[in-house]
């Protein structure tokens, strides 16, 4: 069994050497990034079989077990149908993707990001999900701001701040697509007092009331992702293969 991973950035390349290191047990990787170069460069840095392709329709023709997709939401959109339409099993990074898109499918996997409580709150929407809140604070760096005071810089749905941060909002798209059609309030704290990613959730249901507090490192490589949102795909990549085996 072979893992096709689209986007050879810092999410792909903590996967990638997830199974260098024997986290993830399969035959090998099959690589592909826009930049020939990235997937080329992470190549060189393993020693587990690799197959490097210049395209995902080439990926695909190959047959690797799972897909993962840690590339873009724009990434996510083109390839979503095609690799579901081949009969793999995707997981998709860029949830934020998955707001405009209605996919339904058994072989579609969702991680639960920088969050967790997922399986809470997908269990409380069964009943009924009256409101979700999510704060997010993060450093201006990592929002590519300036202040130097706490600072507010959007409120609003999960939809709309997903297009906002792409890369920084998946967690508000995570949530969305747990409790649908039910709106997620979002607010997006920019904190020069905080050194991690922040997110904060309060879920109100049927029968009760959820807080939920998340800390986290901001991934080296990419401080606009945490460090636990590639370790969910990793977590749920292991998941899947020890079905197919």
């Amino acid at each position: 069994m072979k893992i096709g991973i689209i986007g050879c950035g810092a999410i792909g390349t903590l996967i990638a050497e997830s199974v260098e290191n024997g986290i993830v047990r399969c035959e090998g990787l099959i690589l592909y990034d826009s930049d020939m170069g990235r997937s080329a460069n992470l190549k060189k840095l393993l020693h587990i079989p690799i197959i490097v392709v210049e395209s995902v329709e080439e990926m695909i023709r190959l047959r690797p077990a799972v897909i993962v997709e840690s590339a873009s939401q724009t990434a996510a959109k083109q390839y979503v149908g095609k690799v579901l339409g081949a009969d793999i099993d995707l997981i998709v990074m860029s949830v934020g993707a998955l707001l405009d898109l209605d996919v339904q499918s058994s072989r579609l996997h969702v991680p639960s990001g920088a969050i967790g409580g997922i399986d809470a709150i997908d269990a409380a929407s069964l009943v009924g999900v009256t409101d979700v809140t999510l704060t997010t604070r993060k450093n201006p760096k990592v929002l590519d701001m300036d202040n130097r005071e706490e600072k507010t810089v959007y409120e609003g749905d999960a939809k709309e701040a997903v297009k906002r941060f792409p890369r920084e909002m998946n967690v508000a798209a995570r949530l969305a697509l747990a409790v649908k059609p039910v709106e997620v309030k979002v607010q997006v704290v920019s904190d020069p007092k905080v050194d991690r990613n922040v997110h904060e959730v309060n879920v109100k249901w049927k029968h009760g009331d959820m807080w939920l507090r998340f800390s986290n490192e901001p991934h080296p490589a990419n401080p606009k992702t945490s460090a636990l949102a590639a370790w969910s795909a990793i977590s749920l990549l292991k998941k899947i293969l020890e079905r197919q085996v």
